[in-house]
């Protein structure tokens, strides 16, 4: 197995021993029930953009509901089938796909702005966006990292790029998201074998936490949201 396959598999199926676990499984459970949601309803001929699509670690998830599966990032990357210049344009003409997936990029691009516009430029008329990202986290650049939002400042940033919002959810509610920092101010002060003893004392107390925070709660103040955005169409 490639290690960038590799990557995806732990994302999606994290083991007891990695220090992401409730984390991970909670995103790609959201993830299932968005697709599940707004993707299967349409059936057939679905194209979906995976932009910033990295190792895709979610394209077993997306396959099932589209005939054609598009990752896009930059030309670094050689698993992706669409490009990025260095200005961010996508090398794609307007209204193509029907959703454009985007999973934990929006905090990693310089110019968060002209991404999401970018996003609905590709999108068809009445497209979606699926996107997640951080409001609370560490610094984990990638090779950069910019951004974190409120969800109030998240929804408004992206709806004054001409969408409108019609899924939003908090996941890794405050509490749960507190310990998870917790943990990791003691993450690499460890040598690597004993990360995973981390895992075990700090995922179960995590996934305790996070199951006793109300969603309304999560949706305020989480350590990541995950939100599904409608192109509007002009009259």
């Amino acid at each position: 197995m490639s290690e960038a396959r590799e990557a995806g598999v732990v994302r999606l199926k994290p083991g007891i021993f990695n220090t992401r676990r409730h984390y991970l499984i909670q995103l790609r459970k959201q993830i299932e029930k968005v697709l599940e949601q707004f993707v299967k309803p349409m059936k057939d001929q679905v194209q979906i953009a995976d932009y910033g699509c990295g190792n895709m670690p979610y394209e077993p998830l997306v396959a099932p509901y589209t005939e054609r599966y598009i990752g896009i990032d930059l030309s670094e990357n050689p698993r992706a089938e669409i490009h990025i210049d260095p200005e961010g344009r996508i090398a794609m003409p307007d209204n193509q796909v029907d959703f454009v997936l985007s999973t934990q990029v929006l905090e990693h691009v310089e110019n968060p702005i002209f991404y999401l516009e970018e996003a609905l430029r590709i999108l068809k008329p009445g497209g979606k966006l699926i996107i997640s990202t951080h409001g609370y986290w560490m610094f984990h650049p990638d090779p950069t990292d910019y951004w974190r939002w409120t969800s109030t400042g998240l929804k408004k940033i992206i709806t004054e790029r001409g969408f409108e919002i019609k899924y939003f959810r908090g996941i890794i509610g405050r509490a749960a998201t507190g310990l998870q920092l917790f943990q990791d101010g003691f993450l690499f002060k460890v040598p690597g074998a004993m990360r995973g003893l981390l895992a075990i004392i700090f995922q179960p107390l995590i996934f305790f936490f996070d199951k006793t925070t109300s969603q309304s709660s999560k949706d305020k103040d989480a350590g990541t949201f995950v939100i599904v955005a409608e192109k509007k169409t002009t009259s």
